[in-house]
This record gives C-alpha cells, structure tokens and sequence, in this order.
C-alpha cells in the first residue's frame, strides 16, 4: 500500500506534488499575460468580464499572486506580471496553444477550448513538449 508509483486519488496526486501554484492561480496567471501581451494595461475588472467571475474574486486571487511574486498590483491599479510571473505566463500560453492545436487536430474543429481548460492543469512539461514534437510530424 506504500508503493510510491502506485494508484492516488487527484487530491493525492496533487499533494505529492507539492506545488505552491493552484489550478485557480494558473488560470488566473494564464489570462494575464493573455491580456498583457494584447493590452497596455491589465485591471481587475478586465480580469472578471475574461474570467467569467466577480470583480471581488479577481481582487483576492491578484493577492495571492502578488504574494507569490508573480505579479505587482495596487488597489484599484494595474496588474503588472514579475519576471516571474511573466516565465510562467508564457509557458502557461505555451501549453495552451499545443493543446487547442492538438486537440483541433485529433478532433477535426476549430475550437477545443472547453477541453483544454479541463485538462491542461493536468499534464506535464515533458508531455506538452512530446505534444508538439508529434503536432510538428502530422
């Protein structure tokens, strides 16, 4: 029963894992620097209309990702991604493309974006690169 490569739950995948990040901040995270790389300037309620969530929710999350170093943001200011926080960003928008590519590709659509956001929270680097490598064959 204490076999390391043995069956988990998500909950006991997840803690093995040990990641400071969420799913929530990852989404989060990933939209900003979709807007920043649109936008001179990102606000929270620009985050909640994308988002589909309240303004008061972005305002906690904003937060939480300044004090994790991902972000600057004054109350009522703009929302400036850290270096840090700009890395990741673009590896989120990163594994995002593969995916929507890759699943347009398999599925024969336009637009797989429900699926992506179900599952690229999922998947590891090493899975997103071999993701592309075979987009890049077909």
């Amino acid at each position: 029963m204490n076999d390391p490569a043995g069956f988990y739950t998500m909950k006991g995948y997840s803690l093995q894992e040990n990641t400071q990040m969420t799913n929530a901040m990852e989404d989060y995270l990933e939209m900003i620097a979709r807007l920043s790389a649109v936008c001179r300037q990102v606000r929270v309620n620009d985050l909640a209309r994308m988002l589909h969530v309240k303004a008061s929710s972005v305002s906690k999350m904003v937060q939480q990702l300044a004090q994790g170093g991902y972000l600057h943001a004054e109350k009522y200011g703009e929302i400036l991604l850290t270096d840090k926080g700009s890395q990741i960003g673009k590896y989120l928008l990163y594994r995002h493309d593969v995916l929507q590519r890759f699943l347009c590709r398999i599925n024969h659509s336009d637009n797989e974006l429900e699926q992506v956001e179900k599952i690229e929270h999922f998947l590891d680097k090493r899975t997103i690169k071999n993701l592309e490598l075979l987009l890049q064959q077909l």
